[in-house]
């Protein structure tokens, strides 16, 4: 049970940690000053929202995100959702690629040689199905993870900063609402398409728990950081530079690979959601599919990695809320829905 459970937390967490979330430019992007209240919100929040889209799918047995998406937010608005999670996990791909491409310009490489590099390794990575990307989750994400945390209570050690210094303001708290609203609808997609993998009730509750409180506890962490640092950020692409600058460069080598390695498994599972959502269309490989989408993309990544984070995700916070409101209430009118049956 448990290690089936931290199998699907990791899977979790490796949809939400990618380019924008471990760079630090989407927590920035939405939290900031007096935003701890917002953080501890989005933590119940993302957990209540992980449990319900698992429970649903694990009663669907399904294999692809269409099902629970119909169960979630009804059959009359399926269609409008439908076409919103492919433009999502298309155009959130389109981010992760491009900021493989960012993290290879800190280092002085060609922006090409890193959309490249993960072009071809997330065509490698689906010739082995849906195993390859749940086999590399559970070895990346507990050394990011480590790593993360090592680094930023490093930094508040050495800053001899006060996480709960502005504890009283939190005048930000409503942000939690579209930062979760962003986040779940690629887990409608994800945990959807395995479903049919899940065995039991208690790998819903471990994973949900454990996904929601390591996201929570690494996002207070990570905005009480960068809020030190505010003044340095409108020159960093990736505000993450901007904390590892204070520290030696074999540090700055090692978090670089791990940054690399959460970007590439959220865009994994956006290909993933994808491609299982064309399989039940066209029966290819998702090796195949995946490639045909990649190609497709690799083109859009010039518009800055940066500009899409700025501009996609809070639109899409937005729109989503009424999927975060669906999946808080499930269980009202879930019931409800039950009895007039």
């Amino acid at each position: 049970m448990w290690g089936a459970g931290f199998k699907w937390m990791f899977l979790i967490i490796g949809t939400t940690i990618g380019a924008g979330y471990a760079s630090g430019r989407e927590l920035w992007q939405f939290f900031g000053y007096e935003s701890g209240l917002a953080i501890l919100l989005f933590t119940l929040f993302f957990t209540i929202s992980s449990y319900v889209i698992m429970d649903v799918s694990y009663k669907k047995q399904s294999s692809d995100y269409l099902p629970v998406l119909k169960d979630i937010v009804g059959p009359k608005l399926t269609n409008v959702y439908d076409i919103m999670i492919f433009l999502y996990l298309f155009t959130t791909t389109v981010v992760m690629i491009a900021g493989s491409g960012a993290t290879g310009q800190a280092f002085r490489f060609s922006y090409w040689w890193g959309v490249v590099l993960i072009a071809l390794g997330l065509i490698a990575l689906f010739l082995k199905d849906i195993n390859g990307l749940l086999a590399m989750n559970q070895i990346v994400l507990p050394l990011l993870l480590g790593g993360l945390i090592y680094i930023l209570l490093l930094f508040i050690m050495d800053q001899e900063l006060d996480v709960l210094a502005d504890w009283h303001e939190q005048r930000n708290w409503t942000a939690a609402f579209p930062f979760t609203a962003l986040n779940v609808l690629p887990l409608i997609a994800v945990l959807g398409a395995v479903g049919n993998k899940v065995r039991s009730k208690q790998e819903i509750v471990v994973a949900a728990i454990g996904s929601g409180l390591s996201l929570g506890t690494i996002s207070f962490i990570y905005n009480s950081s960068l809020i030190q640092i505010a003044d340095e950020l409108l020159i960093y692409e990736i505000p993450l530079f901007a904390i590892l600058k204070h520290y030696p460069f074999e540090i700055l080598i090692f978090m670089s690979a791990l940054l690399w390695f959460a970007i590439f498994t959220t865009a994994a599972a956006g290909i993933l959601g994808i491609a299982t959502r064309l399989q039940s269309i066209w029966n290819l490989p998702i090796w195949m599919l995946a490639a045909g989408m990649i190609a497709v993309m690799v083109p859009l990544t010039t518009l800055g990695f940066s500009t899409l984070i700025s501009y996609i995700y809070p639109v899409y916070g937005i729109l989503n809320l009424y999927v975060l409101s669906r999946l808080l209430l499930y269980p009202l009118w879930a019931d409800k829905e039950n009895r007039e049956v």
